[in-house]
């Protein structure tokens, strides 16, 4: 019975973060335990745990007498994680450099591949999560190719709003270029690949600055979905 009411509790909890991640549920929407629970037809305790647990990590905010509310993205959590990657991923390319196992090359020439595939045939909005998984699995597999695979679960753990934001710029499809993304990707692989250091961390710290320079056209464009102090 134990492990049934650990299993729920995690199945509830990874369930409502990965719709939070991805958009499914919307910034400031506000949400019950009833119809969550009705939902993922899982009973309320385990659903109640899940919410206190994405509280911590900010991605929900409670509200006594009021309700459970979907957090707005705080820009400011976002650029926060955002630095924690430049600072942390820089220095996994240059591991990178000095040893990729054939496992983790082969990996990565496949994730590229793939991605190039999206990319050549026009990404639609059914594709974006696609892309998106392929997009997270390669700088993934970056971390997991220099045996850092915990530290990669570390800097998921505080980038709800990172991600989020990151999500939202990729269904804004009319302004993403998407080639860039994918050129970004090929050239940070390619330097890899060649044991450049040096340039696998400079394309790596320009690639997680693209950020900075479209935080404004997503203010604009979604202005109900950030958090912004009165």
């Amino acid at each position: 019975m134990a492990n049934n009411t650990v299993n729920a509790k995690e199945f509830a909890y990874e369930e409502i973060k990965a719709e939070i991640l991805r958009l499914k549920l919307i910034p400031g929407t506000k949400i019950s335990e009833k119809t969550i629970s009705d939902r993922l037809n899982v009973s309320r305790t385990p659903i109640r745990e899940a919410f206190l647990k994405l509280a911590q990590e900010e991605l929900l905010t409670i509200i006594p007498q009021s309700g459970t509310f979907v957090s707005l993205i705080n820009l400011e959590l976002a650029e926060e994680a955002r630095f924690v990657r430049e600072v942390i991923e820089t220095n996994i390319v240059g591991l990178c450099c000095e040893h990729v196992s054939e496992e983790s090359a082969f990996n990565l020439e496949v994730n590229l591949k793939m991605q190039e595939h999206l990319v050549s045939n026009h990404i639609e909005k059914q594709q974006i999560e696609k892309f998106t998984n392929l997009d997270e699995n390669f700088h993934k597999e970056l971390f997991i190719a220099c045996g850092k695979e915990r530290t990669w679960r570390m800097i998921q753990n505080m980038a709800g709003h990172l991600n989020r934001f990151r999500m939202l710029r990729i269904i804004d499809t009319k302004n993403l270029d998407w080639d860039l993304l994918l050129s970004h990707h090929k050239e940070i692989y390619q330097a890899i690949s060649e044991k450049n250091k040096e340039k696998a961390e400079a394309l790596m710290k320009e690639h997680l600055r693209l950020m900075l320079s479209e935080k404004d056209i997503l203010l604009q464009a979604f202005p109900e979905y950030f958090y912004t102090q009165e």
